[in-house]
């Protein structure tokens, strides 16, 4: 029994009650929102050290035996999630001293902030399902709140849209959860599996596995089910933008792979297809739309939905080979959109546009910007030895192995279809003749938002050039992923 695999969950927690004190006092909320972030990551790395050197972790409240109480575990995949997390939140909460207005500061934004990742790091370990449906709901109400701060009209139309499809997907969700429950009577996700296997998957449970995946489809915004994403995400200030963006479809896309890789594996023919076909149709609905946009948070936004289908490709194919370049590509992915949709902040600060035709030239005045978002965008396209490399080449190598030619070769191919969309934006941005920005930029605002964002690319880079260090925990989330009795027996049978 190991206690410490809550401090992640517990002391965002904790800091965003704290938060909701002094609202009108920015240095107190700046200051503790940080450091709450801070110690949370401290803790979220000490918990990835120890579950590689000492296996899976796991509590249960209570202390009552497996399957009875409710059960948080600590594998790899959930702790490399968690710590990827805060690292993010770090930046976007940094970046947000100069992004986000004063008004919208003193309004529960970082208490805001706060519960997001309570909710985002309590899905990451829950290892019960309706816990999962919990902590979903935790990170909703919190997201409600920051997506309409400043009650713009953008922002309220967007809101709009965002509420009523997460309110009927978590009533599917319940519904859903009622129906595996009434089948294999437990809720533990490890006993699931056990049950489960018990009963050879029968038709029932192929049925209850397809409304999972558009449970799970409608937050992760995968084909047909994206269309909220768009709208709904560009109307949130950037430093909200990047947090939903990095974070939250993420949430949606380990549910996936979590129940498609512990207990929905006895019909792969039907789940896993299906999967795969509608990973493919979100690849090609994310570069349509990523190609027809001239607004550069709408592009970003839809590489979100490339970068979902990329990843579920991985995990549809159920080997060793495509679950590791998944879990590395979902790492790049978090990282790499964060950096961008900040990149992208500080374009639309300096122009006062997110509208391409209405950007030049940007090069001769802010040549670092510039090269830092060629890294970033080349990142995200793959280009060696950056961070997009590793995981895609892994993923089509593992679709090679379960026989998936043409739809690996298709994988490759969207890579140019990532590159152009962003490359788009460096050429109409960045390149060109000089246009008139609106107004003066300040330079102690373009400082505080350009240091944080430098750093994540960096962080990006490193990612990718040194990802022979990061194999081994990747290489342990794979083979956890790969084979669902390792966490089986670390959960039921484990101390």
């Amino acid at each position: 029994m190991n206690n410490f695999l809550l401090l992640p969950i517990i002391i965002p927690f904790f800091f965003g009650m704290m938060l909701m004190f002094g609202q009108k006092n920015l240095k107190y909320q700046r200051s503790f929102a940080l450091l709450g972030i801070l110690l949370a990551f401290v803790s979220a790395v000490a918990l990835l050290v120890k579950v590689k050197n000492d296996g899976i972790q796991k509590v249960t409240f209570g202390n009552w035996p497996v399957p009875y109480g409710i059960t948080m575990v600590s594998d790899m995949m959930s702790a490399l999630l968690v710590t990827t997390s805060l690292l993010i939140a770090f930046f976007v909460v940094w970046y947000g001293f100069g992004s986000i207005t004063k008004e919208r500061e003193r309004f529960f934004y970082y208490p805001g902030m706060m519960f997001i990742l309570t909710g985002v790091n309590g899905a990451f370990t829950t290892g019960d399902i309706f816990n999962l449906f919990v902590f979903f709901e935790v990170l909703l109400m919190a997201s409600y709140l920051l997506i309409v701060l400043g009650g713009e009209k953008g922002q309220l139309k967007g809101s709009i849209k965002y509420i009523l499809i997460n309110v009927i997907s978590s009533a599917l969700f319940v519904i859903t959860v009622a129906y595996l429950y009434s089948v294999v009577g437990t809720l533990n996700m490890a006993d699931i599996a056990v049950k489960i296997s018990d009963i050879h998957q029968p038709g029932i449970i192929t049925v209850i596995a397809v409304l999972f995946l558009m449970v799970f489809g409608l937050k992760a915004a995968i084909f047909p089910l994206y269309f909220w994403l768009p709208t709904s995400y560009a109307a949130a200030p950037i430093p909200v933008l990047t947090l939903f963006g990095a974070l939250l479809t993420k949430v949606g896309v380990y549910a996936i792979t979590r129940t498609y890789t512990l207990f929905f594996v006895h019909d792969l023919s039907y789940t896993h297809d299906l999967l795969m076909v509608l990973a493919i149709g979100t690849i090609i609905a994310g570069c349509i739309g990523a190609l027809a946009y001239f607004d550069v948070k709408l592009i970003i936004i839809y590489n979100i939905v490339i970068a979902v289908g990329v990843i579920l490709f991985g995990v549809s194919q159920m080997n060793e080979m495509a679950l590791k370049g998944a879990m590395f590509y979902l790492i790049h992915d978090m990282l790499i959109k964060a950096a961008l949709f900040m990149l992208i902040g500080i374009v639309i600060y300096i122009t006062g546009t997110s509208d391409l035709r209405k950007m030049g030239g940007l090069m001769k005045t802010y040549p670092a910007l510039g090269w830092f978002y060629l890294i970033a965008a080349f990142g995200l396209a793959g280009i060696p030895p950056l961070s997009g490399f590793v995981g895609k080449l892994l993923i089509v190598q593992g679709g090679f192995e379960a026989g998936s030619m043409w739809s690996s070769i298709f994988i490759l191919a969207s890579s140019l279809l990532v590159l152009l969309s962003v490359i788009r934006i460096f050429l109409y941005a960045f390149w060109g003749e000089e246009k008139e920005t609106k107004g003066t930029v300040d330079k102690k605002v373009y400082t505080t938002l350009f240091v944080p964002t430098v750093l994540l690319v960096l962080i990006t880079v490193a990612y990718g050039v040194g990802s022979e260090w990061m194999t081994p925990f990747m290489n342990d989330a794979a083979k956890l992923l790969n084979d669902p009795s390792i966490y089986i027996d670390a959960v039921m049978k484990g101390d």
